[in-house]
């Protein structure tokens, strides 16, 4: 599992109840009813995540912006 995907299970746990977000195939186990306050706060943790990885990247360099 990728860094982000364990960081998105680890969110959809702590504030949807959410246990994974693999597709089961079952309706029972892949859809689910939230509460729009518990999808605000998930989406802040997400929002929050990234600026914490973002910020840990090392700068790309001039040339690195200029061949992109």
């Amino acid at each position: 599992m990728s860094q982000i995907e364990t960081i998105l299970t680890l969110i959809a746990q702590k504030h949807l109840g959410i246990e994974t977000l693999q597709t089961r195939k079952s309706d029972r186990l892949d859809f689910h009813d939230t509460a729009v306050w518990c999808i605000r706060d998930a989406l802040e943790a997400a929002f929050k995540a990234g600026a914490e990885l973002g910020a840990s990247m090392p700068k790309p360099t001039e040339s690195e912006i200029a061949n992109t």
